[in-house]
C-alpha cells in the first residue's frame, strides 16, 4: 500500500475534500490524524475511518489557535513518531461581498484561518520532517487564488497568498527531502454530501460539472506519494477545464 508506515495529518478532515483524503489515506495504509473544529462530524469521520484502520487519531482544534495546534501535533508525533504528510485543507469561503462591503473583521477572519492556520500547522510539523529528511506538504488553494473572483477579493487574496507561500517554501526545503505543493480546485461538490463521488451540474467548467471530493483527494494523495518524488513548488489546478471568470 502506498502509505504504509506513513502518518498523514489532514486539517478540515470532517467533511468534503478533507474527509475524502482521510478515507483514501486510511485505505492505503497510512496512520491518519484528523483535525477539525466540528466535534460531531469529526467523531463521525473517525468512526468511518476505523472501518479501514485502527491507527487513527482525531483532535478538535481551531487552526487559528496556535498553542492548540502545537499541542495536537506534539501528541500525534508522540503516538505515531512523526508527521510524514500534512494536508492543509481547513479554510472558509462562503461569503460573497464586494470589496467595499467586506468588513475589516471579515478580512482578519479569512487571513487568520486561510493563511495563519496553514502557517501554524506547517511550522509545527516541519522541524521533524527536516530532521527525517522526508516530508510532503500539500496546501489546498483555489482557482480563485489564480484568477481572482469578483465579490470574493478577501478569499481570492488568501488563496493567492497560499500559492505563493507554497512556491517560496518549496525553494527552502525541497533539497532537504520535504516537497511542498498546492492544488487549486475549481467548483467542488457540496461538502455536506457523504458520497465522495457525488457531482452536480456546473456551467463553470467545460466538463459541465463539479469535481468530486474523491477526484480532488486522489490528486492530493498522488502528490503525497513517492510517485510524485520529483514534483515540488507547483500549484496544480483541478477544475474540469475551468471557464475563466
Amino acid at each position: 500500500m502506498r502509505f504504509s508506515e506513513k502518518t498523514a495529518l489532514i486539517t478540515g478532515a470532517a467533511v468534503g475534500i478533507g474527509r475524502a483524503c482521510a478515507i483514501l489515506f486510511a485505505r492505503e495504509g497510512a496512520n491518519v490524524v484528523l483535525i477539525d473544529l466540528d466535534k460531531e462530524k469529526l467523531a463521525a469521520t473517525e468512526a468511518e475511518i476505523r472501518q479501514y484502520t485502527d491507527k487513527v487519531l482525531s483532535f478538535e482544534c481551531n487552526v487559528t489557535d496556535e498553542p492548540r495546534v502545537y499541542e495536537v501535533v506534539s501528541e500525534a508525533e508522540k503516538i505515531f513518531g512523526g508527521i510524514d504528510i500534512l494536508v492543509n485543507n481547513a479554510a472558509i469561503w462562503r461569503l460573497w461581498s464586494s470589496f467595499t462591503e467586506t468588513s475589516t473583521d471579515d478580512w482578519r477572519k479569512y487571513l487568520d484561518i486561510n493563511i495563519m492556520g496553514v502557517v501554524y500547522f506547517t511550522k509545527a510539523v516541519l522541524p521533524k520532517m527536516l530532521e527525517n529528511s522526508y516530508g510532503r506538504i500539500i496546501n489546498v488553494a483555489s482557482v480563485a487564488g489564480v484568477y481572482g473572483n469578483a465579490n470574493m477579493v478577501h478569499y481570492s487574496a488568501t488563496k493567492g497568498a497560499l500559492i505563493s507561500m507554497t512556491k517560496a517554501l518549496a525553494k527552502e526545503v525541497s533539497s532537504k527531502g520535504v516537497l511542498v505543493n498546492s492544488v487549486s480546485p475549481g467548483s467542488v461538490s457540496p461538502s455536506d454530501c457523504l458520497d465522495i463521488d457525488h457531482t452536480i451540474e456546473s456551467d463553470l467548467s467545460f466538463m459541465g460539472r463539479t469535481g468530486s471530493d474523491r477526484e480532488n483527494a486522489e490528486l492530493i494523495c498522488f502528490l503525497a506519494s513517492d510517485a510524485a518524488s520529483y514534483i515540488s513548488g507547483q500549484n496544480i489546478q483541478i477544475d474540469g477545464c475551468r471557464k475563466k471568470q
